[in-house]
């Protein structure tokens, strides 16, 4: 999985290529995730538009960096999910979780 990092004024927009599996991506979005957040990062975004799969322990490492960006005080937010990603969110119930947005304007304006 590739991880682009970029800024819109205050917000940190992190754009993911890829899937994100065990094993492949779950890490490397922790370990960017953590740095992000020690940099002081408190509002960010994951671009999820070039991700076609999540299989669960991606998914469960997406909720564990929720935790870790709340916990400090800060938000994280999803933008441009996919129908397949959007799908397996509701039915794991986390849809009611996360705040998904189909625009990076319309997300960025609601911190």
């Amino acid at each position: 999985m590739k991880i682009t990092e970029r800024k819109n004024g205050d917000v940190i927009i992190l754009d993911l290529e890829g899937k994100i599996l065990l094993g492949e991506g779950d890490v490397q979005l922790r370990e960017h995730i953590h740095k992000v957040v020690q940099s002081g990062g408190r509002k960010i975004l994951l671009n999820l538009n070039d991700v076609p799969y999540i299989d669960s322990s991606g998914l469960g490492e997406i909720v564990r960096c929720y935790t870790t960006v709340s916990r400090e005080g800060g938000k994280l937010k999803l933008i441009n999910v996919t129908n397949r990603i959007k799908d397996l969110l509701t039915i794991t119930k986390l849809i009611t979780v996360f705040e998904t947005f189909n625009s990076e304007e319309e997300a960025a304006k609601s911190f």
